[in-house]
């Protein structure tokens, strides 16, 4: 990583619901230096049934990336073991729990061989940064998104249309294993970012307004004007949990710190 230093943090807010369902964690590997980990899942199913599959989601992540070697590991099977794992055992759980749970999954592991390898299931996005301009995301797996990937529907309308919360793919789905999408970028230089976010946030802000708050701010500050910026935006609506993460490679030159990796206080 002599090319680059990573900043990163995590960042919350309740929305207007009771209880908060989403969670997201950092984390960094013991058999694997040099090997982060950012992580979210957003729970769905009612009551205490959304946190406790999100929850099952990190504890999954963080079991298998604590195991993780790099000598006989490979990171993409490790993010797919991850998602079909934590499938398994919220639907073993909702017998136990007489509850319904489920939640999405998006999940990105940097490398020191300057890789980024990620994996999402749901409408939980990654979305990846060149400085400020927006490079890619994820395809969320949701029936409004298919009818834009078919062209039955235009981009412009996905966010207000009557079923822009149905998902085709979850985990802990008792009817269909999820279909768990792969991505990898390399060549990672300084100025790169990555956000993973909830649709809590990504509801209300476009990939420029992302891209350049990012940009321009470390993660703390940037994470807090995002949230804040969803909440005036999601005034008079009953807003939902909004969660994310960044992840950000600033030259290493720029800062004195050493690679800075930890959990943000929470933004409320």
């Amino acid at each position: 990583m002599g090319h680059y230093k990573i900043e990163a943090g995590t960042g919350q807010h309740l929305g207007d619901r009771g209880e908060q369902q989403d969670r997201v964690a950092l984390y960094t590997a013991p058999k694997a230096p040099g090997y982060v980990m950012a992580i979210l899942a957003d729970g769905m199913g009612g009551m205490s049934g959304g946190s406790m599959a999100a929850e099952q989601v990190l504890r999954t992540a963080r079991q298998a990336f604590d195991l993780f070697s790099p000598l006989t590991d490979d990171v993409a099977k490790m993010l797919e073991a991850i998602a079909r794992d934590a499938h398994t055992i919220i639907k073993l759980t909702s017998f136990a729990a007489e509850k319904n749970p489920h939640s999405t999954m998006v999940a990105l592991v940097l490398t020191p061989q300057r890789e980024a390898f990620w994996a999402h299931v749901g409408d939980s996005r990654l979305y990846r940064f060149d400085g400020p301009n927006f490079a890619s995301r994820t395809r969320d797996h949701s029936y409004v998104e298919d009818l834009v990937s078919q062209g039955k529907l235009a981009r412009e309308k996905a966010a207000g249309h009557p079923m822009a919360n149905v998902l085709l793919s979850a985990l802990g789905s008792h009817d269909n294993e999820p279909e768990v999408s792969l991505g990898r970028h390399t060549g990672l230089k300084a100025g790169d970012a990555f956000l993973l976010c909830s649709d809590g946030l990504w509801h209300y802000l476009n990939e420029s307004e992302l891209g350049a708050a990012i940009a321009m701010n470390p993660p703390r500050q940037a994470s807090e004007m995002l949230i804040q910026k969803a909440r005036e935006r999601a005034a008079g609506e009953k807003a939902d949990n909004c969660s994310l993460a960044i992840v950000r490679l600033v030259p290493a030159e720029d800062t004195a710190q050493k690679t800075k990796v930890g959990k943000m206080r929470r933004a409320v």
